[in-house]
Formats: structure tokens, C-alpha cells, sequence
């Protein structure tokens, strides 16, 4: 919730703070407005501007309560992802909440998720680590190949790919064309993915999410808005 502007679903950055009851108080240089923000852990960050004040904000949280609550509300009904994951586990994989299934035992034990093979230790013990380490090996590779496919099409000159482990946004993008790429994209629908790509491509031509921002990427993506609704509802179960 913010007063006059939308928040940045790709990240933030955070500048001072200051706790008061269950509310973090924080400034920004760069806010022109107050904002409130409910992060995953349930932490909800009330943000003031360079003009603003501490009571200012406080003001502010105190109009929005009730959207506070129903943020948390909706936030304590989110799937979130088995901390755990054995043979037998369900897991977003491609889109789609995929059992995890014994394909072969011996010297070369493995484990499919759908069609997609995938060589584990052995059975017993978390399999998280293992499988969460080869999903990052295939996205380091199907990433930036889509990536620069989808740049050809739209005429966008990308200098760098890279493929990371964010914790708190899916994609970014650099001034100098550089792009990087949350691995976990691979766990998402096409749809997903290629909407991410997109959204970071589109920054090469705005660095900001404008009015214009968002015609580029109707122009180039006019389904996003359903990639939105997924992450919104799915993005739990990765994490973010």
C-alpha cells in the first residue's frame, strides 16, 4: 500500500530503520511517498519519504490497518513449499506440483520429477539440496539461451546474462544491458519465465515502471498480467 504510488514488486532498497511494536519505520532518500509493505516473514516496513516524518508515517500505518491485516490474512493462507523433500514429496516443478519419484536404483540412483531425470545420493535423507543444485544447473543454461532469443525478437541489445540465487526478486536489469535472472524461473510456467524476461528487457528502453514502461510490455507480453496473478499466488512455493 502506498499513498500515490505502487510498490515495487522486484525489490527495495532499505536505507535506516527503526522498530515501534510489530512495525519497522524506515527512510529513503529516493521515496516521495509514505509506503506500507508486508514482507514474507510477516514483518510489516513502513517507509517515509525524504520530506516525510516518523509521525507522518505512523499516520499513515494507522489509516492503512485494515489492509494490514488483510495482507496478513491472505499471506498466512499462501501455499509455502515442503521444507523437507523425500521421495514421495510434492514440489513446483515446471509449473506444475510434481511428485518426487524413484526412477532407477543401483550405482546410479535417480529421481523424476515428470520426465526430467535427475541423479540423487540415494533415497533416504533430504533430497532439497541436491535437486534445488541440479535446477540451478539446467536454469544457468535455458535462462540465458531464452533470454537472448527473446532479445533478437524484440530488438533489444543485451550485453550479460547471469543466472543468481535472489532471495527477493525474480529479475533485474543494469544500465549496461546487463540481465540477471532468478534460477528458480525454471520451477515456473513458460508463461512466467518468458514474462520475467521480458519485464527485464523492457527496462533497457525505461529504467523505471512508468506508464510507458508497462505499454512496452503490453506491446511485447499482453499476458502478463495472468504471469502476475501466478507469482502473486505461487510465489510461496519458491520461496519469494
Amino acid at each position: 500500500m502506498t499513498s500515490g504510488a505502487q510498490a515495487d514488486l522486484f525489490g527495495s532498497m532499505e536505507l535506516e530503520t527503526n522498530s515501534a511494536a510489530d512495525i519497522v519505520f524506515q527512510r529513503s532518500a529516493k521515496a516521495r511517498n509514505y509506503r506500507l509493505t508486508l514482507r514474507k516473514d510477516g514483518t510489516a516496513v513502513a517507509t517515509i519519504p525524504q520530506r516525510g516524518s516518523q509521525r507522518g508515517a505512523e499516520q499513515f500505518v494507522a489509516q492503512h490497518q485494515e489492509w494490514l491485516e488483510r495482507e496478513r490474512q491472505r499471506q498466512s493462507r499462501r501455499p509455502r513449499a515442503a521444507e523437507v523433500w523425500v521421495v514421495g514429496t510434492h514440489v513446483l516443478w515446471r509449473g506444475e506440483m510434481t511428485e518426487i519419484r524413484i526412477a532407477s536404483t543401483g550405482d546410479r540412483p535417480q529421481v523424476c520429477l515428470a520426465a526430467d531425470l535427475f541423479r540423487v545420493p540415494g533415497f533416504t535423507g533430504d533430497l532439497r539440496a541436491t535437486l534445488e543444485a541440479h535446477f540451478a544447473r539446467l536454469a544457468k543454461i535455458e535462462l540465458p539461451a531464452r533470454t537472448w532469443e527473446l532479445a533478437a525478437v524484440t530488438g533489444m541489445d543485451v550485453k550479460l546474462v547471469s543466472v543468481r540465487n535472489q532471495r527477493s526478486r525474480w529479475g533485474s536489469c543494469s544500465a549496461n544491458g546487463t540481465i540477471s535472472l532468478n534460477w528458480r524461473l525454471v520451477q515456473t510456467p513458460d508463461l512466467v519465465r518468458d514474462y520475467i524476461i521480458y519485464h527485464e528487457l523492457m527496462h533497457l528502453q525505461e529504467m523505471n515502471h512508468s506508464a510507458r514502461f508497462w505499454a512496452r510490455v503490453e506491446a511485447v507480453c499482453p499476458s502478463w498480467r495472468d504471469a502476475e496473478k501466478w507469482l502473486k499466488r505461487n510465489g510461496s512455493l519458491l520461496g519469494l
